[in-house]
């Protein structure tokens, strides 16, 4: 007999990409698909974890023995991680039997590890009785995602499976992480945001993530402030002269003016002019195409395939090298638009994608 159920969704990120770990500005929302989690509380310092999607048996751990390193390296890295971030942070958590199903497609960029984690950090919380707020147990998942996994993400994912609620996108300052819900029924309008996984993977914890992260931190310091977020739009050019290395200017650009097209977004949003986002999302994936370089052939294709096809904008979303790009298209196109997109996949010889309507939907919460 179990304690309770709990849910965390995945994400997916309207703009804002890559600017978390730079202290800027994104703006996710919550996908429908979820992990959930069936948990007991058990009190001989026993941590019992099982997926259904993995295969073999339950993993059994020992809380007191949970520590950055001495992980297997798999799924299990990222609950026992949870588990480790909350008592390294003092609180009192013991044992569990965890039980985990989800819907949340794993590789795809749409944080199926936040998902994992957050939804972990929920049920210990609601079971251990620590009283902590969602912005806080975001900030914990995050904590073991970097440290006890390795993997050096920054705060959104986590922040929107914790936090994000139904029919909004969530304006996020990852420096203060101050949060508006700003409205997003595109629905009403007559519109669709396509969720195009190109299944390709890709792993966060490998290589070219931390290139882009380290480059960042580096241009940073050579600026002279504290992170890229503190590079005035209306002083880029001024500040990509002064970087004496090529390779991070281009990273500098992106990170910019990626958070400039936050701003556009949200305004553009909050004045009734929702379609007119389109060009400024394709704008954003041109720029991580070529100045962040972060693309691939598939996640191009799904772009030019669905600008080609009449759709308002697209882009990829996520850390990149694979994962899912987004489409914004009229309802009344969507149908020709998915069509295409299936079409110039096969014509190209690559797998076919998972395409799905994206539906802004809750954070995290407790089923029963």
């Amino acid at each position: 007999m179990s304690d309770g159920v709990w849910a965390a969704p995945g994400r997916v990120n309207l703009i804002g990409e890559h600017t978390d770990y730079n202290e800027g500005f994104v703006m996710p929302f919550a996908l429908p698909h979820t992990t959930v989690a069936t948990v007991s509380r058990r009190d001989d310092g026993v941590l019992r974890l099982h997926s259904a999607d993995a295969r073999g048996d339950a993993v059994e751990l020992r809380v007191d023995d949970l520590a950055p390193g001495r992980g297997p390296g798999s799924w299990t890295d990222y609950p026992a991680g949870v588990v480790w971030a909350l008592r390294d942070a003092g609180h009192a958590v013991g044992g569990a039997d965890i039980h985990y199903e989800s819907t949340v497609p794993t590789g795809a960029g749409l944080s199926s590890s936040a998902a994992l984690e957050v939804v972990t950090a929920l049920a210990l919380n609601d079971l251990y009785e620590l009283g902590l707020e969602r912005w806080h147990t975001a900030r914990l998942c995050r904590r073991a995602e970097n440290v006890y996994v390795g993997a050096p993400t920054g705060i959104m994912d986590q922040t929107a499976s914790a936090c994000c609620t139904a029919g909004h996108a969530l304006h996020l300052d990852t420096r203060d992480l101050s949060q508006r819900q700003i409205p997003l029924d595109l629905a009403a309008l007559g519109l669709e945001l396509l969720v195009v996984d190109t299944r390709v993977k890709h792993a966060h914890s490998e290589g070219e993530y931390g290139k882009r992260r380290a480059g960042c931190e580096s241009a940073a310091a050579a600026l002279g402030v504290p992170a890229l977020r503190d590079v005035p739009y209306a002083g880029l050019e001024r500040a990509l002269a002064r970087l004496e290395n090529p390779e991070v200017r281009p990273l500098v650009r992106h990170i910019v003016t990626e958070n400039r097209r936050v701003e556009r977004v949200i305004a553009l949003l909050e004045s009734g002019e929702v379609r007119a986002i389109g060009p400024v999302l394709t704008e954003g994936h041109v720029s991580l195409r070529d100045d962040f370089r972060v693309s691939c052939p598939e996640l191009d294709l799904v772009v030019d395939t669905a600008l080609a096809s009449g759709a308002l904008g697209a882009r990829m979303t996520g850390g990149g090298f694979g994962g899912s790009a987004i489409v914004l298209t009229e309802t009344s196109m969507s149908a020709t638009v998915r069509t295409s997109l299936l079409e110039s996949f096969a014509t190209k010889g690559r797998t076919e994608p998972r395409i799905f309507t994206a539906i802004p939907s809750p954070g995290a919460t407790r089923v029963s």
